[in-house]
């Protein structure tokens, strides 16, 4: 599952990371989340905030291209399931265009939407959770729970990735002493 979610800068963050994403009215930058059907995280990729959620997840596949290209063809699609902010025709076609073996090897599927009268039968109304789509969010509330992480502190958009895989690094070695 792929998400992005855009969180305010505070006054330590460098211009250069500064970004508007208007969509969320938030100033400062958006962290591109990839995981796996546990939550823990594939890839991580942060970039300005007003960069697009689908030009995110184009810069944060080609950054881990070499993953793709390892992976025999032989085997079944990767499935990656996005939200309904993503454009699935653009990035097959700009994914294809920097390794064009790329869609033997994944698949988008974007994740199913309740609809009205769906919600109806259910007796709700409004918000209503896709039980998929919880999984990168929870993700990111466990990023949230690192007090370091509700907004970016950071001078550059590597050490706010770096801060992000170190979050990551501790809630799985917690979960694996745990269970020691």
């Amino acid at each position: 599952m792929i998400d992005s979610q855009a969180v305010k800068n505070t006054c330590t963050a460098s211009v250069e990371s500064k970004g508007f994403c208007f969509y969320k009215s938030t100033n400062g930058i958006k962290r591109h989340l990839a995981v796996d059907t546990l939550g823990f995280p594939f890839f991580i990729h942060c970039t300005k905030a007003n960069v697009s959620d689908d030009a995110g997840l184009i810069e944060m596949l080609t950054l881990n291209i070499d993953y793709f290209k390892s992976k025999p063809v032989n085997i079944p699609k990767i499935t990656i399931l996005l939200d309904h902010g993503y454009h699935v025709e653009h990035l097959v076609a700009a994914l294809e265009q920097v390794y064009p073996q790329m869609m033997t090897k994944i698949r988008f599927q974007l994740s199913s939407k309740p609809s009205k009268q769906q919600k109806a039968a259910q007796g709700k109304s409004g918000f209503v959770p896709v039980a998929k789509r919880w999984i990168i969010e929870r993700s990111n509330a466990w990023m949230e729970r690192c007090k370091s992480l509700v907004k970016n502190f950071e001078r550059s958009l590597s050490h706010a990735t770096a801060k992000i895989n170190l979050c990551f690094v501790r809630l799985m070695l917690k979960r694996l002493a745990s269970t020691a």
